[in-house]
């Protein structure tokens, strides 16, 4: 044992979380169910690079018209 060694901390929250997994085992699962339902899309790819190639060049200044300082 090293003379440096402090015993090993875990915060309040940390203790918590490691409470709520140990009381609730599936806890887990339905996170990564509810992720898989709101984020994690199929891309379609072909329909991205349409829409990237349908994109029309923006102006510096949007406001600005072509007559006003020519």
């Amino acid at each position: 044992m090293s003379f440096f060694r402090r015993p090993d901390y875990q915060s309040d929250t940390t203790q918590f979380i490691e409470q709520l997994k140990a009381s609730r085992p599936g806890l887990e699962a339905s996170q990564r169910q509810g992720r898989a339902l709101l984020w994690d899309k199929q891309i379609d790819r072909q329909f991205q690079a349409e829409a990237q190639d349908a994109r029309v060049p923006q102006k510096p200044y949007v406001y600005q018209t072509g007559s006003d300082f020519t």
